[in-house]
C-alpha cells in the first residue's frame, strides 16, 4: 500500500467511525506511528481531517457530512453545557426556532416548562420529543426529510419560515469561521438556515469548539448576524475574543 492509498483508507475509516487513533492505525496499516502522524498532518493540511491528541476526526465537506447518530457520541458533556447556557439566554422569547442537529435537540430538552412557548423546528427528533415531553406548541416544518439528519428541507420548509416572525432562533452550523461566517455542506440545509436567520429577531449560535475555524460548502449567515455564540472552553479565550470583535458575545462553558 503506497502513501496515497494509505491516506485514502485513513480518511475512509475516520468518516465511517467518527474518529481514528494513531496507535490503532499504525497497527492496522502495519506502519510506524510517526508515518501515521505524518499522514494526519498532510490530511489536515488538505482539509480532510482535524488532528486531536492521539488521533483525528473527519472534517465535513460538500461530499461528506456526519450523520445524527455520530453526533450523539462526540463531545456530549460539552454539548449539554452549551445547551444549558443557551437556554439561559431565552429572555422573554415566546416563539423559538430550534435548528436540526444534536446540540439543538439538547436545547429543546432543556427548555422551561412553566411558560407558554411555540417551537418551530425542521428536526423530526426534536418535534417528536417536544410533542410527548413538553407543553410547548410545536410546529414542524414540512418538506423532504434528509435521512442523514432526520430534518426537513427544500422550498416547503423555507416557505413556511418566510411567513413567520420568530422571537429567537437557536442555530447550529457545520463550520464557523471569522473569514466566511457560518457554513454547512448541503445547499438545501443552508437555505432553511438562512430563512430561519432572516425570520428571527434574535439569533444565537450553538456549537462545540471543533466547529470553529471550519469552512464547508454553503454559507448561510454572517457572524455579525448573531447576538451570542455559545461554545465550550475548548475554544481558546484569545480566539473567542477575535470572534467577539465581529459583534456577538462569545460564551464559553
Amino acid at each position: 500500500m503506497n502513501a496515497e492509498e494509505r491516506q485514502h483508507q485513513i480518511v475512509a475509516l475516520a468518516r465511517r467511525q467518527g474518529e481514528v487513533d494513531v496507535a490503532k492505525l499504525a497497527a492496522e496499516l502495519t506502519v510506524s506511528a510517526e508515518t501515521i502522524r505524518r499522514d494526519l498532518r498532510l490530511l489536515e493540511k488538505h482539509g480532510l481531517l482535524r488532528r486531536t491528541h492521539g488521533g483525528a476526526y473527519p472534517v465535513e465537506t460538500a461530499k461528506f457530512e456526519t450523520d445524527l447518530a455520530m453526533r450523539t457520541t462526540r463531545g456530549v458533556p460539552e454539548k449539554r453545557r452549551i445547551a444549558a447556557a443557551a437556554v439561559g439566554l431565552l429572555g422573554d422569547a415566546e416563539t423559538i426556532f430550534i435548528d436540526e442537529g444534536f446540540t439543538p435537540q439538547l436545547i429543546a430538552e432543556a427548555l422551561p416548562t412553566d411558560r407558554p412557548l411555540t417551537i418551530v423546528t425542521a428536526s423530526l427528533n426534536t418535534a417528536a420529543w417536544l410533542s410527548t415531553s413538553s407543553p410547548a406548541t410545536v410546529l414542524l416544518l414540512g418538506g423532504r426529510v434528509r435521512g442523514r439528519t432526520l430534518a426537513t428541507v427544500d422550498h416547503w420548509a423555507s416557505g413556511m419560515l418566510a411567513g413567520f416572525v420568530i422571537d429567537l432562533a437557536f442555530v447550529g452550523a457545520n463550520g464557523i469561521s471569522r473569514e466566511v461566517g457560518l457554513t454547512t455542506p448541503d445547499p438545501a440545509v443552508a437555505d432553511v438556515k438562512a430563512h430561519a436567520v432572516r425570520a428571527a429577531r434574535r439569533r444565537i449560535f450553538v456549537g462545540i469548539h471543533t466547529k470553529f475555524g471550519v469552512r464547508t460548502f454553503c454559507r448561510f449567515a454572517e457572524i455579525s448576524d448573531f447576538e451570542s455564540l455559545v461554545t465550550d472552553t475548548g475554544l481558546p479565550a484569545s480566539e473567542a475574543h477575535r470572534y467577539s470583535r465581529l459583534g456577538p458575545q462569545v460564551i464559553r462553558v
